[in-house]
């Protein structure tokens, strides 16, 4: 039997009191077939062996694995706590080390605990993956990785399964790990350059419309937002954009020769550009190009803070990306296949796309699921008879002030776009005594990129179905009209009834045309101030008159005989007295004119 001095070097932890032949299998783990090893996560001969022996000894055990497959450390401890003793490997400072760890849990939990997550964190390992044992059998294995850096240099992650031992998914957990490094290593990367210098940005739009500085203009709003500082703008008037470089070749020179002379960093173009495109701008011009869509992604992923709203966005984003995927040199000569694989496997822009299609996949499962709560949340308001009022418009204009002096309440409004993402609501009290919910959404914005209306159609349709829209316009605004039909042709893009339609232009305090918008057929136009509270009082009782036709308390005396008229009052509409008495069931409820024509259809002999 090896030395106690050699074990302790091979079997590391807490050995005390472990049988000789129990540590001669451990140790015999270090000349597992590292071919296996290398395209499985953990192989079932790994397993087995570390869950018969935690069972028996009932202590933890954690593996070591390296990328080339070996085992690098077998370490053994406590029933309550296992002990991962440091390795020293020289790897860059925001680089995981290459190693993924397996430890298993006695109790039979698969789940990973606290100190795990804080381990991974620590050691910045590949993975951390917990096994349940219960009678020398593995219940499940459960994998956290460390997914990126947020904006204050701290680890996001990500958790996997439980997965049954027979169908561990070991090709997309190793292909995880290469791509979660990979985004590491790029945040890293961004961080240290934004501490070392601000974005320093030249803004570039080309005119095919005679609107091509309006446009410009607010591209340099959203640069601001998004914390860039503008050095320079340029316009080009050209009949139609360039298909390979956007705005010719003999301008993309001229922005080469102005980024050297201004020392700027970033360019903005004005329209959302393709791959190809992007690469030869930034060939040319020999600094970093983004195109409108990628930098108001980049405000809204910013700005999201709910669940409902970061996921919207990640959906975008990745849709946006996937075609966007460009491979160059070495990289593309990188092959991502393995054992059970025909052919020479994938190659890294392959393997990219593919975990992205599979990421979008799980990201429109959550959506759908959210569609399915926005639906019940809807029928709940439906069948309480509580109408909804959403205000819409364009960005900046207005929406959150409007919610603040209607409510009374304090969300968060400033003079910058999209200073609203995660959609509010708030109760308000009418001076009847009735009461409305107020829904501020998000706000529109010239070349709104398709994919994010896509992402946030759950969130936008329920403007489809509120009782009244309140569009809200920014009437001191020199470009209101075009801010008007943005809005107008997304909201018949969603499919919002026009007749639930008020426009309301504000700011009217500081607006120079009090007449605009007053010729419009059919649509009933208000001008008010949410911030000085001009023209509030005219607005809600316009709200007020609207709801009171639509919503209106009815009082029926319902027969013993007939307990499917006083099934649907209390299941569809909102009940406010019951009575019953000799010759039936006297009810007040309020419910809305479809509603009432339905029960007068069901009362009629």
């Amino acid at each position: 039997m090896p030395t106690n001095e050699f074990e302790v070097q091979k079997v590391n932890g807490n050995i005390q009191g472990i049988r000789g032949s129990v540590l001669e299998e451990l140790q015999a783990l270090y000349d597992s077939d590292m071919e296996i090893l290398r395209h499985t996560f953990v192989s079932e001969e790994v397993l087995e062996v570390i869950c018969r022996i935690t069972s028996r000894i009932n202590r933890e055990i954690s593996v070591y694995i390296a990328r080339d497959g070996m085992v690098m450390d077998v370490s053994v401890g406590r029933h309550d706590r296992v002990g991962l003793p440091d390795l020293k490997i020289r790897r860059g400072a925001r680089r995981l080390t290459g190693i993924r760890c397996i430890h298993t849990h006695p109790d039979g939990n698969p789940y990973l605990s606290v100190v795990d997550r804080r381990t991974l964190e620590r050691m910045r390992f590949d993975a951390m993956g917990a096994v349940g044992v219960r009678e020398g059998h593995p219940t499940g294995l459960h994998v956290g990785m460390l997914t990126s850096l947020d904006e204050e240099g701290a680890y996001t992650y990500r958790e996997y399964g439980p997965y049954p031992m027979h169908d561990i998914p070991d090709r997309m957990l190793l292909d995880e790990i290469v791509f979660h490094e990979q985004t590491i290593a790029q945040s890293a990367s961004l961080l240290a350059s934004l501490a070392a210098q601000e974005e320093k940005a030249i803004l570039v739009g080309i005119d095919t419309d005679g609107r091509g500085m309006d446009s410009l203009e607010e591209l340099a709003r959203l640069a601001d937002t998004a914390g860039a500082v503008v050095l320079g703008k340029e316009l080009q008037k050209r009949p139609q954009i360039d298909t390979a470089t956007y705005i010719g070749k003999g301008k993309v020179q001229e922005l080469a020769l102005l980024r050297q002379s201004l020392e700027a960093n970033l360019m903005i173009m004005d329209d959302e550009l393709t791959g190809a495109q992007l690469r030869n701008l930034e060939q040319e011009i020999g600094c970093r190009v983004i195109d409108r869509t990628t930098l108001i992604l980049d405000i809204f992923a910013r700005r999201a803070t709910s669940h409902e709203g970061k996921i919207q966005v990640e959906l975008a984003q990745y849709k946006y990306r996937l075609p966007r995927l460009i491979g160059a040199g070495e990289s593309l000569s990188r092959q991502g296949g393995g054992i059970g694989t025909s052919g020479p496997g994938e190659t890294k822009l392959e393997t990219d796309r593919r975990r992205i299609r599979r990421r979008i996949h799980e990201l429109e499962e959550a959506v759908e699921q959210m569609v399915k709560g926005r639906s019940l949340r809807r029928k709940q308001r439906v069948r309480n008879q509580v109408p909804v009022v959403a205000l819409v418009g364009y960005t900046n204009a207005g929406k959150s002030t409007l919610l603040n002096a209607l409510s009374g309440s304090d969300a968060f409004a400033e003079d910058k776009l999209f200073a609203t993402l995660d959609p509010l609501t708030r109760r308000v009290t009418l001076p009847s005594g009735g009461e409305m919910l107020v829904v501020d959404t998000v706000g529109f914005i010239h070349k709104l990129p398709h994919d994010l209306v896509d992402a946030f159609r759950s969130t936008l349709e329920e403007a489809t179905y509120a009782d009244i829209v309140v569009h809200v316009v920014d009437a001191s605004s020199p470009e209101r009209q075009l801010q008007f039909e943005v809005a107008e042709k997304v909201l018949a893009s969603l499919g919002a009834d026009a007749s639930k339609r008020i426009i309301v232009c504000n700011k009217a305090d500081v607006a120079q045309d009090m007449e605009w918008m007053r010729g419009q057929k059919d649509l009933e136009v208000l001008y008010i101030s949410a911030k000085t509270g001009l023209g509030l009082e005219e607005l809600i009782a316009v709200l007020e008159k609207r709801l009171s036709d639509q919503v209106r308390s009815m009082e029926y005396v319902i027969g013993y005989d007939r307990g499917d008229i006083a099934n649907y009052l209390h299941t569809q509409c909102k009940v406010l007295e019951q009575d019953y008495q000799e010759d039936g069931i006297h009810i007040r409820v309020l419910l809305s004119s479809s509603q009432a024509q339905k029960v007068e259809k069901l009362l009629s002999p």
